[in-house]
């Protein structure tokens, strides 16, 4: 058949199914609306190789036809793939078409531009991406029509493009459908889709109900006539329809339930429309629900009302499942002509039902879904739950600078956007440009937003950004980074309290801190340092505290001596010594004490126990004090000595930080580096934390410390610790 004419047929069919809906000067408008199309889009075809023209037209047809819409969603079907190459300008297209006609052809260019093909996102989040981009549901609803369109043709195909195709179709269109309440269409497409999908199950199903159709015509009449005698008998206008179940429902039901064909019950269900008045309704579909209980015997935990609290997307409907003749199960749905209509057409007809005529409707809907949106009133917030139809309210989508689709919670500002990005990026985070415009690092982001990141050297991250970011890993990093700010303050306070002590001929010790730390009314060394290293502590106060008539600072001095020389040890290769008991006690039985796992170089004392011998504990141990004050006719003396061997000590490190790539390799290579033996590591990450116990064999406590201080220089690592004793 020529191309003309089968342009010109498919144009009747399109005024056919538009009726009675249309004037003459709406026909003229979807005249001048072809003409532009056929302009725009000669020789162009579809991936089913026919004609875009053709195309357009029967997505305009199903548009009009299987969702009730009218003129505008006409003219937008027929220009939604030609807009772009269109010789008419906006200002043209307005005049001859109207405003909305162009807001949505430009609403349905932006959608169509993110091609789902190409996105790592999941189904979900696209759906989700689509009904918030869209200002106009009809861009949603145009998109969807294409896609059917295309499925119905999809023998035309090439064989190459069918498989992703059908999945995309079946894990996004099908889902969209449902959201928006089109049922048909939601059913259509999903058995279009496992057609290709599952064509061995598809075909054995579409076999079965052939073969069945008969003997399923006749239960059909079996279990109607009953119930058309008692409804007539009632006064009840109603209408009776069948219908069987989708392919697709039926394998669904296959696969989750693990039966064969014969099996499925309920191949087939009964509706039942009443005609009834607004305000008589409800209670004629309970009339019938009472009659249909009455005659077959119900299945109570197969009853559904949606007309006492219908579904999200305005789907009403009483749902019962019953025992039929010959004892087959029976689904039936009973609802009102109105409530069909709402089910099989969706939010077209839901406002046809309040009185606003053509698709004025669809516009007080949007309307009054924006007023919500910018509303906190309960009543919006109660009509928003009835009516949101698939609009999201819990995440956000935004796009970066290069177009990459980010999905971020709802709530989420400039910084949790950087931090998304990259640490180092919200780290040094100074605000953005949000659609262009410049904003704070406070500013929350809204969905379709085009963000770019602004940038300092200077900036750093700041305690009160914990107070307005709302994304976890942001709080994490922002968490982490102010702690190795504080560590870094810490040592230059550190350094520099050091620096004056050795001025003021005092020596820097345990007794020294410990005194400021009481004084100051502070908890750690850490928070002395930082106060020193930020001005908040005078060094001068210090001074006079530590130097005040009367002071015990010779003490000070004397003890923290007695504690150094402590510590040292007798010359020789750290690699080449062992723990021995003093002289006098040479030969009895010692053991180190698991407790605290003493190293060479601690400093040590032993402890006569009853039944085990000495055990030797560091003096640092948390049992020391109690061993010490409670036994003290049981301590022994106990110091590092040299010898021949070169025996080893067990360590036990505990290692915090923050999930980071090979964050456990660059441990192991430390340890490598050092010849230790490993006894055990340990270590598992929760929500992004990092939490790691290594047990090791060390010769001594340089190289103890010198590990710890190697592992907490890795990045990622927040804090690495001598643990007292190992735990399993």
């Amino acid at each position: 058949m020529p191309e003309t004419q089968r342009i010109n047929r498919a144009y009747r069919a399109l005024l056919r199914t538009a009726g009675n809906t249309l004037t003459q000067d709406d026909v003229r408008k979807v005249r001048k609306a072809l003409d532009y199309a056929l302009k725009a889009s000669s020789g162009n075809t579809m991936l089913t190789g026919q004609p875009e023209v053709i195309h357009a037209l029967s997505v305009a047809t199903i548009i009009s036809g299987e969702m009730g819409l009218g003129l505008t969603s006409i003219i937008t079907a027929l220009l939604h793939d030609s807009y772009g190459r269109l010789e008419a300008d906006r200002a043209v297209l307005e005049k001859e078409f109207g405003k909305k006609v162009v807001e949505i052809l430009q609403g349905f260019a932006r959608v169509s531009g993110i091609t789902s093909m190409q996105s790592s996102y999941q189904a979900e989040n696209f759906r989700k991406l689509l009904l918030s981009l869209a200002d106009d549901v009809r861009v949603i609803l145009i998109k969807l029509v294409e896609r059917l369109e295309y499925m119905r043709n999809l023998d035309k195909v090439p064989e190459k493009e069918k498989l992703p195709l059908a999945s995309e179709t079946y894990f996004l269109y099908a889902p969209l459908a449902h959201r928006l309440g089109y049922y048909n269409i939601k059913t259509e497409l999903e058995d279009l889709a496992v057609k290709y999908l599952e064509p061995d199950q598809y075909n054995y199903v579409e076999g079965r109900l052939k073969q069945t159709t008969a003997s399923r015509n006749r239960l059909i009449r079996e279990f109607s006539a009953p119930l058309t005698e008692k409804l007539d008998g009632l006064g009840i206008k109603y209408t009776i329809k069948s219908r069987t179940k989708s392919i697709h429902s039926i394998m669904l039901k296959m696969k989750n339930q693990g039966v064969d064909f014969d099996e499925v019950f309920d191949l087939f269900a009964v509706r039942i429309m009443v005609d009834s008045d607004p305000e008589n309704e409800k209670s004629d579909c309970w009339r019938v629900y009472s009659v249909v209980t009455d005659l077959y015997q119900p299945n109570p935990s197969r009853m559904r009302d949606w007309i006492s609290v219908p579904k999200s997307n305005g789907y009403e409907s009483l749902h019962i499942t019953v025992v039929g003749p010959r004892g087959k199960w029976v689904e039936v749905q009973i609802r009102s002509r109105r409530m069909d209509e709402i089910a099989e057409k969706g939010l077209a007809a839901h406002f046809k039902y309040k009185g606003i005529k053509g698709e004025g409707g669809l516009d007080t809907w949007l309307t009054r879904m924006r007023q919500i949106l910018e509303s906190s009133d309960r009543e919006d917030r109660a009509f928003l739950d009835q009516v949101r139809s698939g609009l999201y309210t819990d995440e956000v989508f935004v796009f970066t600078p290069k177009g990459d689709l980010r999905q971020l919670p709802a709530g989420a500002t400039i910084l949790d956007f950087a931090f998304d990005i990259h640490t180092a990026v919200g780290a040094s985070c100074v605000g953005g440009k949000v659609n262009g415009k410049n904003v704070t690092i406070r500013h929350v982001l809204q969905n379709g937003d085009h963000v770019s990141v602004l940038r300092s050297k200077s900036q750093k991250p700041k305690q009160d950004w914990l107070s307005f970011v709302v994304t976890s890993k942001a709080k994490t990093k922002i968490k982490q980074a102010l702690s190795e700010e504080r560590t870094k303050a810490a040592a230059e306070g550190k350094e520099m309290l050091m620096r004056r002590l050795k001025n003021w001929k005092i020596t820097y010790g345990d007794a020294v801190i410990q005194r400021l730390i009481i004084h100051y009314n502070l908890k750690t060394a850490q928070d002395l340092y930082c106060n020193i290293q930020s001005g908040k502590t005078d060094l001068l106060h210090i001074k006079e505290i530590l130097l005040k008539p009367g002071d015990d600072s010779e003490h000070i001095h004397t003890h923290e001596a007695a504690a150094e020389k402590e510590k040292k040890e007798p010359a020789g290769s750290p690699y080449s010594d062992y723990l021995i008991i003093e002289d006098s006690i040479e030969g009895l039985d010692y053991k180190l004490a698991k407790c605290c796992n003493p190293v060479f170089g601690d400093s040590i004392f032993g402890f006569v126990t009853i039944s085990e011998g000495i055990k030797i504990h560091r003096t640092g141990c948390p049992n020391a004090h109690n061993l010490i004050s409670r036994y003290p006719y049981r301590v022994v003396i106990a110091r590092w000595t040299k010898a021949k061997g070169a025996p080893s000590f067990h360590a036990v490190i505990k290692i915090t930080g923050v999930e980071d790539i090979g964050i456990g390799n660059k441990i192991a290579d430390i340890l490598s580096d050092y010849s230790v033996t490993v006894r055990n590591f340990s270590y598992g990450m929760n929500e992004g934390i990092f939490e790691g116990t290594l047990s090791i064999m060390v010769p001594n406590n340089d190289v103890l410390y010198g590990i710890i201080r190697r592992i907490s220089s890795v990045r990622g690592v927040i804090k690495a610790v001598r643990h007292t004793s190992e735990q399993n």
